[in-house]
């Protein structure tokens, strides 16, 4: 299968989120060291950090530096190339994709380029949906990205050392009772309480947290048991947790309900809604209303022979379902390890990929140290059994470690997990310059 002349054929995966990262890291050690295929990742940014754990970012409560993943070592360490770039347009025909010209630091590095394929896999992820409402991209701060997180905690610092100094109140507001938003509220109800021990004990009640959310409940993908003990975990940390409200529009000074209510906030996080991180609608693929590839059973683009879609920007409904699966950081990566274990064959043999089926491992959301929630796969003897507390709390923490394992192996997971150790034995607890 070499369409474009290759030596070895060229796997083009744009995207170095969850799914993207395991991907390429996986299929350089399989074709990439033995020179079988020509291995190359391309992603805007330079860096990878686990997405789940952008809340913690923006908290302050977790050193994103140290959790950080370099592309360029990475790939170097795990025989696949890394390209810095936004993919602009995919000519299928041709079998190439157009980069847009590479920005560093406000300056042009290097114009427009070229990249050939034998097989593109996108996996550019997926962000939050401000569905045109009125002054949201202006005002508000979204957290899909390291960038954004980091730019969301230089405000918040900024509020706590004015209120540390003036005496002010913290006003947050937080638009979406998902994963995200939940998760967020609770860990931005943490920073401050140990905030307080470094100047102020009084600043935790002058944090006033409201959580929006237009549906009936929040966490509506988790079943109603996690919904409710979760609500109520936050309402007793204080948070005015407010459903069954529409957000119509966003100012500097906060939020206008559909009614006319306002909701007064200096800091405003936009949370709610997904749609694909990547614009593709000249690209000829099927595209669903959140921009979303459209794929077939066995990931392939549909009517595509070559282009794989994966991850939150990929929308598979299976078999006899009604819905498609969920955007989360699990399916991504039963989406990568089916990809990994089908597409040597598929490059090798021309080998249909099988079906792809995914395996539900169970739903957790924590609440920072507070507590957890969730539920256990379809599986076992407890399956789909509710759980919570301490065990929830280290089974959301393994998910993370589970990630450095795909990634680094056992032994360089290892001296991370021991360097976490250490660091926060003796690094302050919370971000605080």
């Amino acid at each position: 299968m070499k369409p474009n002349g290759h030596q070895a054929p060229r796997i083009l995966v744009v995207g170095g989120g969850v799914a993207g990262l395991i991907l390429v890291t996986r299929l350089g050690h399989l074709l990439g060291r033995r020179d079988l295929a020509r291995v190359t990742l391309i992603d805007r940014s330079w860096i990878h950090v686990w997405k789940p754990m952008l809340h913690t970012f923006a908290a302050g409560t977790w050193n994103m530096y140290e959790q950080q993943v370099q592309f360029v070592a990475h790939a170097r360490r795990h025989h696949f190339e890394y390209v810095p770039g936004r993919l602009e347009a995919i000519d299928r025909a041709a079998r190439h994709i157009h980069l847009a010209p590479l920005v560093v630091a406000g300056e042009v590095v290097t114009g427009g380029r070229k990249l050939d394929y034998d097989v593109l896999v996108l996996a550019f992820g997926s962000r939050a949906n401000d569905f045109g409402t009125p002054g949201v991209v202006e005002h508000c701060h979204f957290i899909d990205s390291q960038d954004q997180a980091d730019s969301f905690n230089a405000r918040l610092r900024a509020q706590v050392v004015r209120s540390f100094a003036q005496g002010g109140n913290i006003d947050i507001a937080i638009v979406g009772g998902g994963a995200t938003g939940v998760e967020l509220t609770a860990e931005l109800s943490r920073m401050v309480a140990l905030a307080a021990g470094y100047g102020e004990a009084d600043i935790r009640k002058r944090l006033h947290l409201t959580l929006l959310e237009s549906g009936p409940r929040i966490l509506s993908a988790f079943p109603e048991a996690v919904s409710a003990s979760a609500a109520s975990q936050l309402r007793a940390l204080g948070v005015d947790v407010r459903t069954g409200v529409r957000v119509v529009a966003a100012d500097a000074e906060g939020y206008t309900l559909d009614g006319g209510e306002r909701v007064q906030a200096a800091l405003k996080v936009w949370a709610a809604g997904i749609k694909a991180s990547g614009s593709f609608g000249e690209s000829g693929l099927e595209l669903n209303r959140a921009g979303q590839v459209v794929v077939g059973p066995n990931l392939l683009a549909k009517g595509e022979q070559s282009i794989f879609a994966l991850g939150d920007c990929a929308s598979l409904v299976p078999e006899g379902a009604g819905r498609p699966l969920p955007s989360t950081a699990q399916v991504a990566n039963q989406q990568a390890v089916h990809l990994i274990r089908h597409l040597p064959a598929f490059l090798r043999k021309g080998k249909p990929l099988p079906p792809f089926r995914f395996h539900d491992l169970g739903a957790l959301v924590a609440l920072s140290d507070y507590n957890a929630y969730g539920t256990l796969g379809r599986f076992g003897f407890f399956k789909g059994g509710f759980i919570k507390g301490r065990f929830a709390q280290l089974s959301h923490a393994m998910l993370y470690r589970q990630h450095q394992l795909s990634l680094h192996g056992p032994g360089r997971a290892a001296l991370l997990w021991m360097a976490d150790g250490i660091n926060a034995l003796v690094e302050p607890d919370i971000r605080i310059s």
